[in-house]
């Protein structure tokens, strides 16, 4: 997962890149696992997404608790194509890799892997 940090530029958040590891150590399948686990401890219960309150409230554990409200809130904003103030499973996972420039590029590949593992239960 990425992890906020300070940025010079204020409007914008700077994020610490953990994904390129988690993928070389899980490949593309673990990833997309991992990403979704990643989801299931933030998102908020009832609503089904992540919320600025669940992220506060969960991103401790996942080891995020010294970010400040606005890291939350930026994150939140980064990720929320459809303007709902939330993050449902595909705007977070698009986040993720959004904001892994590396991963970007490996993208295609890791994607590839884990539609073949999946094509593989189907045929």
């Amino acid at each position: 997962m990425a992890k906020p940090s300070a940025s010079a530029d204020s409007s914008s958040c700077g994020f610490e890149d953990f994904l390129p590891l988690m993928a070389n150590k899980l490949g593309g399948e673990g990833l997309v696992d991992e990403l979704c686990n990643g989801f299931n401890v933030l998102m908020d219960r009832e609503k089904g997404v992540i919320t600025f309150d669940s992220l506060k409230k969960n991103s401790a554990l996942l080891g995020l608790h010294d970010l400040s409200d606005e890291d939350l809130r930026c994150m939140v904003r980064e990720g929320d194509f459809d303007g709902d103030g939330a993050l449902n499973q595909m705007e977070f996972c698009v986040l993720m890799f959004r904001l892994s420039p590396e991963l970007m590029e490996a993208s295609r590949f890791l994607l590839e892997q884990a539609f073949q593992h999946e094509l593989k239960d189907f045929l």
